[in-house]
C-alpha cells in the first residue's frame, strides 16, 4: 500500500484529472490511498506548521515506512527511486509519503521521517507536486516491471 498524505484540496479540474489518470495507472501496481488534509490557511508560519503538524499525526502510522517530500531531502533519479522504492516494498508493505504545506513540514513530522526525499531544490505548488509525485511512482513500477515508458 503506498499512501499519500497531503495538505491542500485540489482545486483546478486538469490537476484533478491527471491525479485520477496516475491513480487509474498505478492501480495495476499498487493500493493507493491519498489522504487531503485541509489547508490550514494561516499566516503565522509557527502557528501553521504546529496544526498542521497535528493533522498528519492523526493519520500517519508510524509502522509504515514514512518518506517525507522536503527540500533539504535527497535527490535521486527516476532510476535510483525506483530501485529505492523496490527495496522498501521488499521489507516494508506500507509506504507513506507526506507531502507538506507552503511552509513545508514541522520538526516533528521530519524526525518521524525514514527517508528524506527531494525532487528539486526549486518549489512546485502543491497541486502539481502531487501529480508528479505519481508520475514518478508510476514510472518507478513501470521500470521495476521492465516495461517500456515513454520518456
Amino acid at each position: 500500500m503506498i499512501k499519500i498524505i497531503c495538505l491542500g484540496k485540489i482545486k483546478e479540474e486538469f490537476f484533478t484529472n491527471a491525479v485520477k489518470e496516475y491513480q487509474k495507472r498505478l492501480s495495476k501496481y499498487c493500493q493507493l490511498e491519498i489522504i487531503e488534509l485541509e489547508d490550514v490557511g494561516i499566516n503565522d508560519k509557527v502557528v501553521a506548521l504546529r496544526k498542521e503538524e497535528e493533522k498528519i499525526m492523526k493519520v500517519i502510522n508510524p509502522k509504515d515506512y514514512i518518506i517525507t517530500l522536503e527540500i533539504e531531502g535527497k535527490e535521486e533519479s527516476s532510476i535510483d527511486f525506483a530501485k529505492r522504492l523496490d527495496n522498501i516494498l521488499i521489507e516494508n508493505s506500507n509506504i507513506t509519503f507526506i507531502i507538506g504545506g507552503s511552509y513545508g513540514l514541522s520538526d516533528n513530522v521530519k524526525n518521524l521521517s525514514n527517508y528524506k526525499m527531494s525532487f528539486s531544490k526549486m518549489t512546485f505548488p502543491h497541486q502539481l507536486f502531487r501529480v508528479i509525485l505519481l508520475e514518478q511512482l508510476y514510472r518507478a513500477f513501470k521500470i521495476n516491471n521492465n516495461e517500456e515508458y515513454h520518456k
